[in-house]
């Protein structure tokens, strides 16, 4: 009689239990947010240089918009501009998350992180997260430099101004993430459809200057616009005005902004596998 020698293979509920759904997602975006943070606080000086902008922009715009938009006081302008500088800086760095990508794209590092098990969405949600998480310390620092100068000052809408910011980058730098993917072995394209569509988006949206004396056509263009809608929204809340109606229409903006980013990430993402 011949014996089984067979070796002796552990039961499977030995093994602990793959996760799934949502408790998988979070875990991976977890793991890629971690990683790609730990790169931004080697360098940290790049997150102190990159104050200076907005800092010049409410330094050389407040004194010209006290004018223009027929307010007496410094406090009026900078309950108006500040939300619209957030806005702006956020913009800026969801949407720069695509060139962090090509150069991983250039180095082969990219294609290393695409053979693990992370799901995909995992990967640009993660990504653009790191983008926006020193986003969220600069608005911070920027609304605290201002109260001193008359900005009124609401702790939680300012906390529900950089959530909603926080959807709304999500889907930009998932946007940026496919552009990079699309662009690949040509960074000039990228750059150039990124810089082409950056400048409209800002000035259509009444961000640094106000569209209401602006031509007909200007002002129809700003409808179409995802980010006027943020930026009304932006404005609302930190102005304390939380049941304003454009409010809700922000969030509506920044979440359809994010479905559409992460449904045109994720398929781009899979065709490079």
């Amino acid at each position: 009689m011949q014996t089984d020698v067979s070796p002796v293979r552990s039961h499977p509920a030995d093994a602990p239990a793959p996760r799934a759904g949502a408790a998988k997602f979070t875990a991976d975006t977890a793991a890629v947010f971690i990683r790609e943070i730990l790169l931004l606080l080697r360098d940290p000086f790049s997150l102190v240089f990159s104050l200076l902008q907005p800092l010049v922009f409410l330094a050389l715009f407040g004194p010209l918009l006290t004018g223009a938009l027929g307010v007496g006081s410094t406090a009026e302008t900078l309950q108006w501009f500040v939300p619209g500088v957030i806005v702006m800086i956020a913009l800026f760095g969801t949407s720069m998350t695509g060139s962090n990508l090509l150069y991983e794209l250039m180095t082969g590092s990219y294609e290393r992180v695409l053979a693990t098990p992370l799901c995909r969405s995992s990967l640009l949600v993660g990504r653009a997260l790191k983008e926006f998480a020193p986003l969220v310390i600069q608005g911070l620092l920027i609304v605290l430099v201002c109260v001193p100068f008359g900005f009124e000052l609401y702790p939680f809408h300012v906390l529900a101004g950089l959530a909603l910011l926080g959807v709304f980058g999500i889907g930009v730098g998932a946007l940026s993430c496919a552009l990079a993917l699309a662009a690949q072995n040509r960074e000039w394209m990228f750059w150039t459809v990124q810089q082409t569509l950056l400048f409209p988006l800002l000035i259509l949206s009444g961000m640094m200057l106000p569209l209401d004396t602006g031509p007909a056509w200007m002002r129809t263009v700003a409808l179409l616009n995802p980010l006027t809608y943020i930026v009304d929204a932006e404005r609302a809340l930190l102005g304390g005005a939380v049941a304003d109606p454009a409010v809700a229409r922000g969030v509506l903006a920044a979440v359809l902004t994010c479905v559409v980013g992460l449904v045109v990430g994720i398929r781009r993402t899979r065709r490079t596998v």
